[in-house]
């Protein structure tokens, strides 16, 4: 296979990353960042990359399958043990337009970056600027020129999303300890 530049009008989104071999024929342990990583088993075409994404090489999914916190991905491509090796420590990248359509009240953690962070009160926060993906809850981290807040990402923080902001309602508190 041979790379594939980065689309500048297409925008692909980190699945997860490929840990380690698993077996002898080939299959991939892959840490999924993803909130319902089964998933993963409905996209065919999934892009593994060195370099943050910036190259990308198409892989065919042919298997994917939940194992504990991890998914156990086959790749046509990939069949031996050897093989598998040389994959470690990969990026799993998906272009956005294949995502899976979601429901009325959802969003993808992707759509959050760039829109700008408001309280209910009004106090605006400033611009999310990248989502840290933890153990316990993902973290927004908003910055504007002075500050940089680490919000949690929790449901029940979020009172509402549109085109440009997110607004929060947050505990009192949490953003005097990012001071």
């Amino acid at each position: 296979m041979t790379p594939q530049s980065s689309r500048q009008a297409e925008t692909f989104i980190l699945l997860g990353t490929i840990t380690k071999p698993h077996g002898i024929q080939g299959e991939l342990k892959v840490r999924p960042y993803t909130e319902t990583p089964g998933n993963i088993s409905q996209y065919r075409r999934l892009y593994l990359s060195a370099d943050n994404g910036k190259t990308r090489v198409p892989y065919t999914n042919i298997l994917a399958k939940v194992s504990g916190n991890s998914v156990i991905l086959r790749l046509e491509e990939c069949s031996t043990r050897n093989q598998a090796e040389q994959l470690s420590g990969l990026q799993i990248w998906l272009p956005s337009s294949d995502l899976l359509p979601i429901g009325e009240d959802e969003f993808y953690l992707y759509t959050l970056e760039g829109k700008q962070a408001s309280t209910v009160a009004g106090l605006i926060l400033g611009k999310i600027k990248a989502i840290v993906c933890t153990s316990g809850h993902d973290i927004l981290v908003i910055q504007d020129a002075q500050k940089e807040y680490l919000v949690p990402l929790v449901r029940q923080f979020i009172v509402a999303i549109d085109e440009e902001m997110v607004v929060f309602d947050l505990p009192p508190g949490l953003l005097e300890i990012n001071s």
